[in-house]
């Protein structure tokens, strides 16, 4: 069996969890006093990179999770190989309307 989190196409840079990680130890770090000032303006511009690629990742998953909920919903506009026909088409073929 595969693991699904190997299975994603390649990305740059860290994942989504790893980056949330290395972002809540610079603020701990921050918030505690315990950036030396020589280390302060790398580690504010390391963590406005992760504050990005994290929204980065989000809005990719977002787009992700709408595209498959559209396909499920059938609005994706196509029906493709397996999809059901709806009722109002089968019903068009067989119902004779009133008489």
């Amino acid at each position: 069996m595969t693991d699904p989190a190997t299975d994603a196409e390649p990305t740059d840079g860290p994942g989504y969890a790893t980056a949330m990680a290395e972002l809540e130890t610079i603020l701990r770090e921050l918030e505690d006093g315990e950036v030396d000032i020589d280390r302060l303006a790398n580690q504010v511009r390391r963590a406005a990179e992760l504050v990005r690629l994290c929204q980065g990742r989000l809005a990719a998953a977002r787009t992700e999770v709408t595209r498959i909920v559209a396909e499920l919903d059938g609005t994706s506009g196509s029906d493709g190989p397996g999809d059901e026909p709806s009722a109002t088409d089968s019903d068009a073929d067989t119902d004779p309307g009133p008489a």
